[in-house]
């Protein structure tokens, strides 16, 4: 309230888990859930009354390949966390369309962040970047690229989409 209204937000704060179901005790499920999906969900919901009063916004979030893959690319708890907040973004488009407030995602498969450079051995990352047609990992500055277009006035009529950022690896 102190930085008045908020035009645009990007929920783009998360945390991995690579474990499946089996080995996923409560409190990391709790706590990737919470990241990945309640601290967007709160965000969200405490800039919409602003939004919707000026009648312009943008929300963003993002989503992941894993929420479309089952645990492919990333554990249990985060696939669901992030099949969740792909949900969250259509309702929130179809809630918000009628106030001028946009709601998208972008889907990203492996961007080169400290997650992939410093988490992950040479070795997987080798064998990601077989899976990947275009052959190399998302650019950070290519996520901001469509960041910037969703956030932008040229995006006005876009609203519940996902888009899709995994250099080819997922095509549908």
């Amino acid at each position: 309230q102190a930085l008045g209204p908020v035009d645009i937000l990007l929920n783009n704060a998360g945390i991995l888990s690579n474990n499946k179901a089996e080995a996923t005790d409560p409190s990391e499920w709790r706590r990737v859930l919470g990241a990945n999906l309640d601290g967007a969900f709160y965000l969200a919901q405490q800039v919409l009354p602003g939004m919707k009063a000026q009648r312009w916004g943008r929300i963003i979030n993002t989503c992941s390949l894993a929420a479309k893959t089952g645990g492919l690319t990333a554990g249990t708890a985060y696939s669901v966390s992030k099949g969740a907040l792909t949900s969250l973004t259509f309702s929130l488009a179809r809630e918000l369309a009628p106030f001028g407030v946009t709601a998208n995602g972008i889907s990203p498969a492996y961007v080169k962040t400290p997650m992939i450079t410093e988490q992950l051995t040479e070795e997987q990352r080798q064998k990601l970047l077989k899976d990947i047609p275009v052959g190399r990992f998302c650019e950070p500055e290519e996520f901001a690229h469509v960041v910037r277009f969703l956030a932008s006035p040229l995006a006005g009529f876009i609203t519940g989409e996902v888009v899709d950022l995994n250099g080819g690896l997922l095509m549908d």
